[in-house]
């Protein structure tokens, strides 16, 4: 009996020891699931938390598609779209950040420095950032912390086009909800007070409840006010109770942490799109190039023999160069100076354009006339040029525009940021001595300008020398981007130039061999991972140094695509106006008090611009 109730026993302690094993195999293959979910959430994003919370209660005001997002993990996948196109940005850095700010952390004065970073532009593929320090009381800051440095003109347009708060009713309602989340935790680890721990909870799911079907004043229900003084009171109850102030303020800089990061989401969000809507081509424009295109090809081809005129080569005429990629920018770019013009007839306009857009360009000003005014199209693709490096310079490129930004703290310790907008030749502008090997002085236009008055006074300026007729900018002078520049014999109190209108003695540059010069700047710049368009700007300041011809500030204006305060008179007394920017006046973006000085000098009743809906 003791034997066999021995063995009992020790069945049952077997039977026991595979129960507690099978139990434990069952606890740990619960555990490794939920720490994978647990780990795969954390690293998704910081704002995860945040987010399920408050989308499980709508508080956060997303709408379906964020919280969709959300909910299945996906919402990384929106934050990597828009980290990538931040990262393309500063993978061009010559200087990071983040070295400035750990410098400063230590306390040890930081060099002047200079980060070059791409910034969108309708205009351009890609045009450049150049972020820079006051030569004086030179300090390093956290520039992540300034819209404009980080995100451009899509703040200048944010602020231009802020909206009141609306709502205000639904904004109350989530700052109850936050408050209310605050005190929660240590309401319920009162032991006394179960009921009201039940009640706030609640009060925390109704308005979670409101808040996930209401995103808006008008969809609340008509209840919510005894909903809100249900809350109120709560609260106020709960403020009553001797809780530890810590916990409370703990959670409650957690939600704010959280909901910055939330925040900061949206702002990048609403930057890419904005970014998305300057660089994209309008629905119409395409149109209206493809519609050309189309017709080109349908039509007679005897119907487009144009014999070669001899002005396109007579160096005794006025010749202007337009690049361009849009038809109808370029087109107001010649209707508006022919208008402005004394005598037309003496204007040749040379369209330099890219393989795509040639035949369009070429039917547009083969159907339409500007006065006695001569055009001439080109493909750059298919220029026969004696240039050995030619393939270097192509495709084509438009004038690059940068962004500069100077920081720095003044005398009464207080940070001072300073932002400017230039625009300068790319490379398609050096194969000009190429291209018209026969003229001795042309004028450039982009092709976003209006002229506003005669140019015939730029062929008569004598130009001592010089090369390139520009309209300085000393807002930015060329000691400021010594440490961009490079260690060069530079004046430093020379000011930069912008592209826009430049007159171009030709000969003078054929004689420098500028061309040359451009490209072996290029090539011996040290200018690591940045593009080729990147170069552009120091290549350019360095090659034009001392050749620049100082035009009066009155032939231009420029900012008209960036800036929203310029002056009216100003406007008015230009002779050219020029849209540098990301908000170019054919863009719905464009800033719409400048648009009419533009959209005058299109011809809306043409048949084809009906078509394609072209109604800038």
């Amino acid at each position: 009996m003791k034997g066999g109730g021995g063995g009992s026993g020790a069945g049952k302690r077997r039977w026991r020891g595979l129960v507690i094993g099978v139990l434990g195999l069952v606890v740990l293959s619960m555990l490794v699931p939920l720490g994978f979910l647990l780990g795969r959430f954390h690293s998704a994003s910081t704002s995860v938390f945040v987010s399920d919370q408050l989308d499980a209660g709508g508080s956060s005001g997303i709408r379906s598609y964020d919280k969709y997002d959300v909910q299945s993990g996906n919402r990384s996948k929106s934050e990597d779209m828009l980290k990538n196109v931040e990262s393309g940005s500063k993978n061009h850095s010559i200087s990071s950040v983040k070295k400035h700010d750990s410098r400063q952390g230590k306390g040890s004065p930081a060099p002047a420095k200079v980060d070059l970073q791409p910034v969108p532009s309708s205009n351009v593929p890609e045009a450049q950032k150049v972020e820079g320090s006051e030569p004086n009381n030179v300090a390093i800051v956290d520039v992540g912390k300034s819209c404009e440095l980080r995100f451009g003109s899509y703040c200048l347009w944010l602020r231009e086009h802020k909206e009141d708060m609306k709502d205000s009713m639904v904004k109350r309602l989530k700052d109850q909800l936050f408050v209310a989340r605050a005190y929660f935790p240590s309401i319920a680890k009162l032991p006394t007070q179960e009921k009201f721990s039940r009640e706030l909870r609640q009060n925390i799911q109704d308005f979670e409840r409101v808040l996930s079907e209401s995103s808006k004043d008008a969809d609340l229900p008509p209840q919510i006010g005894q909903k809100l003084q249900k809350m109120e009171a709560s609260i106020a109850k709960a403020k009553s109770f001797p809780v530890d102030c810590n916990n409370v303020y703990k959670k409650l800089s957690q939600i704010l942490d959280l909901t910055e990061d939330e925040a900061n989401f949206h702002m990048k969000q609403s930057a890419f799109l904005y970014r998305l809507a300057v660089q994209t081509m309008p629905k119409s424009l395409h149109c209206l190039s493809m519609r050309l295109t189309v017709d080109y090809f349908t039509s007679p081809s005897s119907d487009m023999e144009v014999p070669r005129s001899e002005k396109y080569s007579d160096p005794t005429l006025r010749h202007l160069v337009i690049f361009s990629k849009n038809v109808l920018a370029s087109s107001v770019v010649i209707n508006s100076t022919v208008m402005h013009a004394k005598e037309s007839q003496n204007l040749v306009f040379h369209v330099l354009t890219d393989q795509e857009n040639y035949f369009a360009m070429k039917l547009w000003y083969f159907r339409n006339a500007y006065k006695d005014a001569t055009v001439q199209v080109l493909n750059v693709e298919e220029l026969d040029l004696d240039y050995h490096d030619k393939a270097a310079l192509l495709p084509l490129s438009l004038s690059e525009e940068f962004r500069v930004s100077f920081h720095g703290i003044n005398n009464m310790s207080i940070l001072k940021t300073r932002t400017e907008y230039i625009s300068i030749f790319s490379n398609s502008q050096y194969l000009l001595p190429e291209v018209f090997p026969s003229l001795k002085k042309i004028v450039v236009l982009d092709d976003d300008v209006v002229v506003q008055q005669d140019l015939s006074a730029l062929w008569s300026l004598s130009m001592g020398g010089k090369v390139n007729g520009a309209v300085q900018f000393c807002s930015v002078r060329l000691g400021q981007l010594q440490s961009y520049l490079g260690e060069n014999s530079l004046d430093k109190n020379s000011c930069a130039w912008m592209s826009g209108l430049n007159l171009i003695d030709l000969a003078r540059w054929r004689e420098l061999k500028l061309t040359e010069t451009y490209r072996r700047l290029v090539q011996e710049l040290d200018i690591g991972e940045q593009s080729i368009e990147a170069a552009a700007l120091r290549a350019s300041l360095l090659t034009f140094q001392d050749l620049i011809l100082a035009l009066d500030g009155e032939w231009v204006l420029s900012g008209l695509g960036h800036r929203y305060g310029l002056d009216s008179q100003a406007i008015r007394k230009a002779a050219v106006l020029h849209y540098n920017g990301n908000m170019k006046p054919w863009l719905e973006m464009g800033i719409p008090k400048y648009k009419g000085y533009w959209r005058k000098f299109l011809n809306l009743e043409d048949q084809i611009l009906s078509v394609c809906n072209v109604n800038p």
